[in-house]
């Protein structure tokens, strides 16, 4: 069975890839579980390609085997797509989503709702055995809120109204967010490219 080493400490985020891969015979783990939390990256790039690619490449050099990693973003068009790239750091480098969401609706005090368009972007980079890159994006559109609203989610989630559905990620099941997510939707292009994939790990054996 191969091994596949998420670029996370987070075990939800592997759950959740790993339900994603579960018709794969493939073995999904943190690089916290397997004692490789020490491998951090500054994320420096223009784009969320570049730091994902960036953070996969530095656990890749430790493994060797297939890694995962991803990069969001949430891009305003009243503030000329910030915070984009600096969405976790928006208020500062040490900033936590209470300043981060603060900041936002500062920046956007009695800006008109036809106004408060915005869009998520997550960006999935897998690296092969063979060190081959492999991409996968997930965008959902929406708007910034007036204020917080919903008890789930963390990050922006309660500020974004989703198009179509009226309510922010912080108000829906992880159920129906995984529905409508970003995320949820480079998960599901990441299940349709991996048996390319998993052919190209295989192809130098």
């Amino acid at each position: 069975m191969l091994r596949i080493v998420i670029s996370t400490g987070n075990e939800y985020k592997v759950r959740e890839i790993g339900e994603v891969l579960k018709d794969f015979d493939v073995e999904v783990v943190s690089k916290n579980s397997l004692g490789l939390n020490h491998v951090e990256v500054d994320e420096d790039g223009h784009t969320l390609e570049e730091n994902a690619i960036k953070k996969a490449r530095e656990l890749w050099k430790h493994t060797g085997g297939i890694v995962i990693a991803d990069d969001t973003g949430l891009f305003v068009k009243y503030l000329k797509g910030d915070p984009g790239v600096h969405s976790s750091r928006y208020a500062g480098d040490h900033a936590n989503d209470i300043e981060n969401n603060d900041l936002l609706l500062k920046n956007m005090r009695n800006v008109e709702e036809k106004d408060r368009k915005a869009f998520f972007k997550t960006v999935i980079v897998v690296i092969d055995r063979n060190e081959k890159i492999h991409l996968s994006e997930g965008i959902c559109c929406g708007k910034i809120g007036i204020e917080p609203k919903g008890e789930h989610g963390f990050g922006y989630d309660s500020l974004f109204i989703v198009d179509g559905v009226g309510k922010t990620f912080a108000q829906m099941s992880n159920e129906e967010k995984n529905k409508y997510s970003h995320r949820g939707k480079a998960l599901r292009k990441l299940e349709n490219i991996f048996p390319e994939i998993l052919y190209e790990t295989d192809s130098n054996k």
